[in-house]
């Protein structure tokens, strides 16, 4: 792999379809590998903004908006930070063979959607998962939830981050979960997952990592990361998640299966439920994840080193270096341009670390930063990483 110089006729072009917290992180370390950034969102000022070579503001679920900036840059790589984007555009790019998109056109349509991606680990590849349903109307919904059973979860196919997700615990309850899942998924009208629940010892995120030795495509995995979530957002992740040799074999296995299904090069967030040596699938992201910012404070590379290095085609090291957590900053507040305070009572806390993402805009469950903390386990990594988000206050301006 040739790398160019960033801003002249030879550079490597990289192009971020979304540009929050994670492509900002996945920017600068392509940015320390000498490529050339151009960060896309549809909003101004985006975190990724802020470090990229260029920016612009698009809608990008507009095919034709889409494929304009797309041409007009020329990127060599297409990197979908987000789901909410024309896919359709990026498969006649990619199969034009304009760019390349990561990990694939084809990963990037399954995973964007749940019923995608949940029919091809259940239907095709035969992986363990929850019970579930699909419905396109509050009729269907009830249906489904009755054939699943009670308590269950419904959820948009098209969100993210736990928008539009409800806890069902019985018929009187589904109504009011359509209501919502109408109003919070990505398009009107649209399809609804209904999950059965399981009765799971604890979640975990396995980061899957797709990367180029020798010409060869390799797979590797990092420790698990467990994590805590609140209304389908994560609250507090922690690696390594302690688990059995047996439930780690079945877990690597599963993530193998369907990230070789989905193909490309990258690292892959695949969540799993799991329950003493049993494992059940339960999504998977083809970019870095949320809960994998605690590798900024654990491994020898992050999620979002080994992210830009497996997609410029380098080698790859999922070293685990130590035990760490992370734990959210919230806006707790609706304003613009707000301010940080109690950063350096946080910075003092023991081994913490601080990322503050530089969103314009703060909302009451919006992440506005994480608070990183490394220990000699994981109990003391969390309660450092929670006492240093403790003490960072979002006030308006």
């Amino acid at each position: 792999m040739k790398i160019g110089t960033p801003l002249t006729d030879h550079a490597t072009r990289v192009m971020l379809l979304g540009s929050g917290e994670l492509g900002k992180e996945v920017a600068i370390e392509l940015q320390r590998l000498g490529a050339e950034v151009i960060a896309v969102d549809r909003y101004a000022n985006a975190p990724a903004m802020q470090v990229a070579h260029r920016s612009h503001v698009i809608p990008m679920t507009d095919p034709q908006v889409l494929n304009g900036i797309i041409m007009a840059e020329a990127p060599h790589i297409i990197v979908p930070e987000i789901e909410a984007i024309a896919t359709d555009a990026l498969a006649a790019i990619e199969a034009a063979g304009l760019a390349r998109v990561i990990p694939t056109a084809r990963a990037t349509q399954l995973t964007m959607n749940r019923e995608g991606i949940r029919r091809l680990a259940a239907e095709e590849l035969s992986l363990p998962t929850s019970p579930y349903a699909f419905a396109a109307s509050a009729e269907e919904l009830a249906a489904g939830a009755q054939a699943v059973g009670f308590p269950c979860f419904v959820k948009p196919v098209m969100s993210s981050s736990g928008k539009g997700q409800s806890y069902v615990e019985g018929p009187e309850g589904v109504a009011d979960a359509w209501a919502y899942a109408e109003a919070s998924g990505r398009v009107a009208g649209g399809v609804v997952i209904v999950e059965g629940r399981i009765d799971f010892d604890y979640e975990i995120t396995l980061l899957t990592v797709r990367s180029l030795r020798d010409g060869a495509v390799r797979t590797d995995f990092c420790a698990p990361i467990g994590h805590r979530q609140q209304k389908g957002d994560y609250v507090e992740s922690w690696q390594p998640q302690i688990m059995s040799p047996a439930a780690l074999k079945t877990a690597q296995a599963i993530a193998a299966k369907v990230t070789e299904a989905l193909g490309g090069l990258g690292v892959f967030g695949v969540e799993l439920f799991v329950k003493g040596d049993e494992v059940w699938f339960s999504e998977v992201s083809p970019r870095p994840h949320d809960t994998g910012l605690v590798t900024l404070a654990t491994q020898v590379m992050s999620e979002f080193a080994l992210h830009a290095r497996a997609i410029l085609g380098l080698p790859v090291d999922v070293t685990l270096r130590e035990p760490g957590a992370s734990a959210v900053i919230y806006g707790g507040m609706e304003a613009q341009g707000v301010v940080f305070e109690g950063v350096a009572e946080a910075l003092s806390v023991p081994t913490a670390d601080l990322r503050l993402f530089g969103k314009p805009e703060a909302y009451e469950r919006r992440r506005m930063g994480v608070a990183l903390a490394r220990g000699a386990d994981t109990d003391q990594a969390r309660a450092r990483a929670t006492e240093a988000a403790g003490k960072v206050r979002v006030v308006a301006p």
